[in-house]
């Protein structure tokens, strides 16, 4: 009976840990949000990405899928780059929130969100033109497709 369960035990902690990893892998859930444009931009509500995190999203531009993110900065400016930086773009791994920084996966650098759009350039998140409109953050889709040289 002891020996069941932790064999049960441990098929529980291995599937929950492998699960995101295989996943992923086979396109079954994603931490971008996919957006379509309409009229050359895509629209993004700004009651949806003004809590401080940031919001991940992939646009589909042919064959390549390009990936960004957006973040409502402590000093209350919604910005937005690029999931990928001039440096370890190869890399593929992009960015992660840690409080007021995003922290590049590949290298451990870490970035005030209130530099994002600010610094380009090196391991800073590229940044991606973006505007409010009334109640809505627009990028237009002829910024995000130069993008896709990251991806």
């Amino acid at each position: 009976m002891r020996n069941g369960f932790f064999f049960i035990v441990s098929l529980v902690v291995a599937v929950g840990l492998l699960f995101p990893v295989v996943g992923s892998s086979f396109g079954l859930f994603s931490r971008y949000a996919e957006v379509k444009g309409s009229n050359g931009e895509i629209r993004l509500a700004l009651s949806d990405v003004s809590d401080g995190k940031a919001h991940f999203y992939s646009y589909r531009d042919g064959e390549k899928t390009i990936k960004f993110f957006v973040i409502k900065s402590r000093d209350g400016v919604v910005r937005a780059a690029f999931d990928a930086c001039d440096v370890c773009f190869a890399a593929k791994k992009g960015y992660t929130q840690e409080g007021d920084f995003m922290v590049c996966t590949n290298c451990g650098r870490k970035f005030h969100s209130t530099q994002v759009n600010v610094v380009e350039g090196g391991c800073n998140p590229a940044p991606l033109a973006r505007a409010e409109v009334g109640e809505h953050l627009v990028i237009k889709v002829s910024d995000i497709k130069p993008g896709g040289r990251f991806f």
